[in-house]
């Protein structure tokens, strides 16, 4: 099977997924990345994983490291249209996901929110342009969503702040405002003082502030949503994905556990095992994306969860793991003015 026959299969399931068949394609996109994906044949033969398996949850998962050390494709190199860097933080350099197309990306991203059954709204950004960071897959994302309403784009080329384009749409009506928890932080000390939303306004963010030296908890930052911007913690959801994926999975308020689309699966397992934990139990976070047909569909992330279901609900970071993430890089950026 071709590469393109299967992401026309994984397509299709993303327009409709159906749970029964969800097992078959993991299988057979499992399959077609041991053949046509040099490196991840050599660790799946390193973990003496037969090419033939029954159930996905026996498919080999890669550390997200493995993107550091590894050209993860499973397409020739002369085909990559794209390639998305995690942040390259101190000490672990970048980690690098390549792209023979990027139409199941984006299609993901797409009906993962068609699922979230949020209103059209015009959209606030709180992230550069794709055009000014093209390496970056949350610019890329918060670019594919402009398909879902209009766009205000308030962080300039230079990593700049734009308060007046902020409030100009803002003031304007209900709005869906996008972003880092960082680059919220940035929002409310530039703000000084309240400015609320008009109702029925909503906030996505993506978390995360390893390695910038700011510790807030979630129940914290949704506090300063609530002080600054009059939004209360249902108004608020988070996305947690990373560079190595091509999908996302998301929660809303305080308390809740985040929930992946169809073509998705998590699984919480036990570091001294290497067996899923029961309902309840603590673990590391390991993620199976139909979606990432042109690199690796299971991916053991560095990220501790509690398993709720088939759901999970997020510790946080190893704390033996390197900072990482898109979130520091736009500190970084956003603190330069």
């Amino acid at each position: 099977m071709t590469f393109s026959d299967i992401e026309t299969q994984i397509a299709d399931f993303i327009a409709r997924p159906v749970e029964p068949k969800f097992n078959e394609l993991a299988l057979g996109l499992y399959r077609f990345q041991r053949e046509a994906n040099p490196a991840y044949a050599q660790f799946c033969q390193f973990e003496k994983a037969p090419l033939q398996l029954t159930d996905w949850r026996k498919i080999p998962a890669v550390p997200t490291a493995a993107f550091r050390h590894a050209a993860l494709r499973s397409f020739p190199a002369d085909q990559t249209c794209a390639t998305f860097r995690t942040s390259g933080t101190t000490g672990e350099g970048y980690g690098s996901h390549h792209f023979a197309t990027l139409e199941l990306y984006e299609l993901s991203i797409l009906k993962t929110w068609e699922t979230l059954q949020l209103p059209s709204l015009p959209q606030i950004i709180l992230t550069q342009r794709p055009g000014d960071a093209p390496h970056s897959s949350l610019c890329h994302m918060m670019g594919t969503l402009g398909a879902l309403g209009p766009q205000t784009w308030c962080i300039d080329s230079s990593g700049a702040l734009d308060l007046a384009a902020f409030r100009q749409t803002a003031q304007a009506g209900p709005v869906l405002l996008l972003g880092t928890a960082l680059a919220f932080l940035h929002l409310f000390e530039k703000l000084g003082s309240p400015e609320p939303l008009s109702p029925g306004s909503l906030a996505m963010e993506t978390g995360g502030y390893k390695g910038t030296g700011r510790n807030l908890t979630k129940t914290e930052l949704y506090a300063q949503f609530k002080t600054t911007l009059g939004l209360a913690p249902g108004a608020v959801l988070n996305e947690y994905s990373m560079t190595e994926l091509s999908s996302q999975w998301y929660t809303r308020g305080l308390g809740a556990p985040h929930h992946g689309p169809g073509w998705t699966r998590a699984l919480v397992i036990d570091p001294e095992t290497g067996r899923e934990v029961e309902e309840g139990g603590h673990g590391m976070l390991r993620l199976f994306d139909l979606a990432n047909v042109g690199s690796v569909q299971a991916i053991q992330t560095q990220d501790l969860a509690i398993r709720r279901g088939a759901d999970f609900e997020l510790i946080g970071r190893n704390p033996t793991a390197l900072p990482r993430g898109c979130s520091r890089s736009a500190d970084e950026l956003l603190s330069r003015d």
